[in-house]
């Protein structure tokens, strides 16, 4: 494919951008990153995001033209078919099915995290976290000896899951949340995912910053539990 200049649009605290991210780092693509203020949408953002969301992908190719792609599945799907790099998805059609299908079930997760940590009170925060607990059991289930999801080869469904985990990284400096007390696989492989430089990288050092300050304009229940 002729050559690409790669520009990321991010926000700080998008999960969707930390696994875009993620897959770019782990193919070796060098890339650029622009932020946007969801808040406040600038005219050019709104122009090219069809959702209104982010990531944004722009593909600026050396003849001049560019092309944006949008959703970070498709993003990623994109940078698997076109760079080289580490195979982020298996080679067989019904493992690589599989593995999808697991990601369509953290962005499930992400849902639910959305209303988790926006609860106002003990009641709704508690029926989020009972969701989440039971998302979690299904994904002790499913993993394997680790270190990764499907074992020692890094995969999207690892790039889908680290951003969840994040979230759970400044949680539990607030408060227990209980949630991986007694899934031994997922903390295991939770343990393996920080430790990668991909994921280290994939959000800004002052993350967990403006991941509290989110919480205390949402009222958070989750601030209110740790008093």
């Amino acid at each position: 494919m002729p050559d690409v200049k790669l520009t990321l649009i991010s926000h700080h605290l998008c999960p969707y951008v930390q696994r875009a991210a993620i897959a770019l780092a782990e193919k070796g693509v060098p890339f650029e990153r622009r932020y946007v203020d969801l808040a406040a949408k600038p005219d050019w953002f709104l122009a090219i995001s069809p959702l209104g969301k982010v990531p944004l992908l722009i593909v600026k190719s050396d003849d001049g033209t560019d092309a944006v792609l949008f959703e970070s599945a498709v993003i990623c799907e994109y940078l698997e078919e076109t760079q080289p790099g580490a195979p982020l998805h298996p080679t067989d059609p019904l493992a690589r099915a599989r593995l999808r299908g697991w990601m369509e079930f953290g962005s499930s997760i992400l849902s639910d995290l959305w209303g988790f940590e926006t609860a106002k009170d003990a009641a709704a925060y508690e029926a989020k976290r009972r969701v989440l607990a039971d998302k979690f059991v299904r994904v002790e289930a499913g993993l394997g000896d680790g270190p990764f999801f499907v074992g020692e080869a890094f995969s999207l469904v690892d790039a889908v899951f680290a951003p969840i985990f994040r979230y759970f990284d400044v949680f539990d400096t607030i408060t227990p949340t209980g949630l991986f007390d007694a899934l031994p696989r997922v903390r295991a492989w939770r343990n393996a995912l920080a430790e990668r430089p991909s994921v280290r990288e994939a959000a800004a050092d002052d993350y967990a910053d403006r991941l509290n300050v989110f919480l205390k304009n949402h009222d958070a229940w989750l601030l209110k539990a740790a008093a």
